[in-house]
């Protein structure tokens, strides 16, 4: 289902603080320890290793980096033993929760903040990096998280997210997986209601258009393919599905220096 009906403005915030403190962290919450455990940073559903995808800078000593929408904050700690300060964002308390007990148990420590990715509590150009892997780039407005992003930002800062593509979202029913159909429109995609949850997917246009008007160069669209024979299958989408057609991408952007 697509649009936000009578709804308030930021009711989305609610709903996904809900679903994420009860079903998505009971579901997800297991996996942080294999994800804190990674040597190498590997993206999204297929677990694609950044050495094929390359989107993080070459260096990170130092760099200032901001997670929006961190869960359980495995993206923080990767950042964190190559050298960066991150912060980790989320509305969900028990995410953030087991991202504490990760921190003990892995020896990391860095801010964990219990808040929203529209509306961060840091100042003008805090950071030189903003990342988000289906995390504010799925969950939150994209209207409103990327504008902050670019807020966050240091001119020449860098945004790097990952989300469902669009294709999956045109693709994707109610219930069941990503079949070779389309389901809904593209014209009017945005945001997708699951009843206990919603998220946001823009096509390609209105991203650019987005990004561009937040003051961002886009410098990378990559459109991610499951790798064959993949690890695991996913209820929403099947691996042979993702090998034929994307079901993630990540983009890389830049804030403009003018």
């Amino acid at each position: 289902m697509t649009g936000a009906g009578t709804e308030a403005p930021d009711a989305h915030l609610e709903r996904n603080r809900r679903y994420w403190d009860g079903q998505g962290n009971a579901a997800h919450g297991p996996l942080a320890r294999a994800q804190w455990s990674r040597p190498e940073p590997r993206w999204g559903l297929w677990a694609t290793p950044e050495s094929r995808v390359r989107v993080l800078p070459e260096d990170l000593a130092g760099v200032r980096a901001i997670e929006l929408g961190c869960g359980t904050a495995y993206v923080s700690a990767w950042l964190a033993r190559a050298g960066a300060r991150p912060v980790g964002i989320d509305l969900s308390e028990r995410q953030l929760a087991t991202a504490r007990a990760m921190q003990g148990e892995f020896g990391l420590d860095f801010p964990l903040v219990l808040g929203n990715a529209e509306q961060v509590p840091y100042e003008d150009g805090s950071f030189d990096l903003a990342i988000s892997e289906f995390g504010a780039s799925l969950w939150c407005d994209p209207h409103r998280w990327i504008p902050e992003a670019a807020r966050l930002l240091v001119p020449g800062g860098r945004l790097v997210f990952m989300r469902y593509s669009p294709l999956f979202a045109l693709c994707a029913p109610p219930e069941g997986q990503a079949s070779a159909a389309l389901v809904r429109d593209q014209f009017g995609l945005g945001r997708l209601d699951w009843g206990q949850r919603v998220e946001f997917v823009l096509p390609h246009g209105e991203m650019i258009r987005l990004l561009r008007a937040a003051g961002f160069v886009v410098e990378d669209l990559i459109e991610i393919q499951a790798p064959r024979p993949a690890d695991r299958e996913y209820g929403e989408v099947s691996a042979d599905w993702a090998h034929r057609w994307p079901s993630e991408e990540i983009w890389t952007a830049r804030r403009s220096r003018g």
